[in-house]
């Protein structure tokens, strides 16, 4: 309903004459009525039509008006009043209070507006909805996760008679007990000689990446990256101010005869790689170049930083051991996630390096996150000293190696004529290669148009060349959501006019 209040108002000394204003109040409406009312006050006062000094009616008059208990006025008045909008003079009443600006005689702002800087950060995923087979950069199918056991463990936590202890500040580089897990988790199963003190726990990865870019590079550094490679990675690390290079990636991996050359002509601070399964095109980073990488790092005294975001899904033969095992790897910083293991809603990331690195990046990580989540950092140790994360490891590694099969019979099947392919050897991701020149961009909005989506991957690229192929995940589809969405894809392409002379 609205409401038409009569204000008294006066001017210059002369007799009090009336006014109506309009307050709207709506008593169906979650805000409560005071504040409607109030509200509906301070509008009135920044229209100019009620000006420092105007007298307001009495509460009993104003409630009478609107149907409500005097309480109500009052609580909107004391409200007023204690915002400064009202004031009340003695016995004479309330008035608008005499301190304000007249409202209505102000000119229009003018002046120049702040600046800041801006972020346009596209996402890689493209359009995620419902009935929409979507081909993502890997992720896991996150209906395997083992959210039963962990809700369980979550709860345990919280029951513990010390609960409350869990509740204040934490230590900024995570959760101690889940610290050792993983110092006992990469020592047994990735050869790595690490310790609760060199750990520090993340929310996810990519958090890991930026305190790790913003504790290592100072403006002007030259960081060298994979090319084709990560954009997320390489966004950070330009936002941190350093000179990127591009060094490009073949069968075997980053080519380390490119790196060197490079370190011949200027100073380097960083590589980023991606060795275990290169993103985005899969391939594996062979021995050779693995250690003409460290000994690259360890002559020309650069860091490496080790993304190893899907350690678990090796599929071909034994999986190798990360950068950071490796002797003599004595500047490899070292990033990986749970997330993927997990699910990527449990933000686990954690990174490792020298004892120095890490306290300086943890007290980095304080100032913008002063710790992480404690509940669901103590519920996953809990999960990985019992084995649970271990069991739901091998569950979904034993799905996911047959979907990389169907995968491949499904790319056989429908796109053999139009791309080639190598069957990755491990990861969650297949690259594949059209045989002609192919916008992605364009290939990503015909694709929606009829249910499926993909990464378009121009911006891979960071050399310019384009690379007329898409990273197509597949462990998050079933295998008929794959084959459907592969069929499409082929239907697509060759409607497009790409296939083999």
């Amino acid at each position: 309903m609205t409401c038409i209040i009569r204000f008294l108002t006066t001017q210059m000394g002369q007799m009090l004459r009336p006014w109506n204003t309009t307050i709207a109040i709506d008593f169906g409406h979650e805000r409560a009525v005071y504040q409607q009312i109030a509200d509906g006050i301070v509008t009135e006062i920044k229209k100019g039509r009620l000006r420092p000094g105007t007298p307001l009616p009495g509460s009993r008059v104003l409630a009478a008006n609107i149907g409500v208990n005097r309480k109500t006025v009052v609580l909107a008045y004391e409200a007023l009043i204690a915002e400064g909008w009202l004031e009340t003079t003695g016995k004479s009443g309330t008035f608008v209070s005499a301190e304000l600006p007249r409202f209505k005689d102000q000119p229009p702002v003018t002046g120049h507006r702040f600046e800041f800087n801006h972020y346009a950060i596209q996402p890689l995923q493209g359009p995620v909805m419902a009935n929409l087979i979507a081909f993502n950069d890997g992720l896991p199918d996150v209906r395997l996760a083992p959210m039963e056991e962990l809700s369980r463990a979550y709860k345990r936590i919280f029951q513990q008679k010390a609960r409350w202890c869990m509740l204040g500040y934490g230590h900024e580089k995570g959760e101690e007990r889940l610290r050792a897990a993983l110092a006992a988790m990469l020592a047994h199963k990735r050869g790595m000689n690490v310790g609760t003190h060199n750990i520090c726990i993340t929310r996810g990865s990519q958090m890991a990446l930026y305190l790790a870019a913003h504790t290592l590079i100072a403006s002007g550094d030259t960081v060298a990256m994979e090319c084709p490679g990560y954009l997320h990675a390489w966004q950070i690390f330009a936002k941190a101010g350093a000179k990127m290079v591009p060094i490009p990636v073949d069968d075997k991996g980053l080519v380390t005869d490119a790196l060197e050359r490079l370190c011949k002509s200027r100073r380097i601070k960083a590589v980023y790689v991606t060795p275990h399964h290169q993103f985005p095109t899969a391939v594996s980073m062979k021995v050779e170049r693995r250690l003409k990488l460290i000994e690259l790092s360890n002559r020309y005294g650069f860091a490496i930083i080790e993304d190893d975001y899907d350690h678990e899904f090796h599929f071909e033969a034994k999986s190798m051991l990360p950068l950071a095992s490796m002797e003599h790897a004595q500047n490899v910083i070292y990033i990986s996630s749970l997330s993927k293991l997990v699910a990527p809603a449990v933000r686990i990331g954690y990174i490792t390096g020298p004892a120095a690195f890490v306290d300086s990046l943890a007290q980095l990580r304080a100032i913008i996150d002063r710790q992480g989540d404690t509940i669901m950092e103590l519920a996953v140790a809990e999960l990985m000293e019992d084995g649970a994360i271990h069991r739901h490891a091998k569950r979904a590694f034993g799905i996911y190696a047959e979907r990389r099969e169907h995968m491949d019979q499904c790319l056989r099947a429908y796109l053999s004529r139009q791309a080639s392919y190598l069957k990755p050897e491990g990861g969650l991701a297949y690259w594949v290669t059209f045989n002609q020149p192919l916008n992605t961009e364009a290939l990503q909005q015909k694709l929606l148009k009829r249910g499926v989506s993909v990464i378009s991957t121009e911006r891979f690229a960071f050399d310019g060349k384009p690379l007329n192929a898409l990273r197509l995940g597949y462990a998050s589809l079933t295998p008929a959501e794959l084959e459907e969405g592969i069929r499409t894809i082929g239907a697509v392409v060759k409607k497009t006019g790409v296939s083999k002379a």
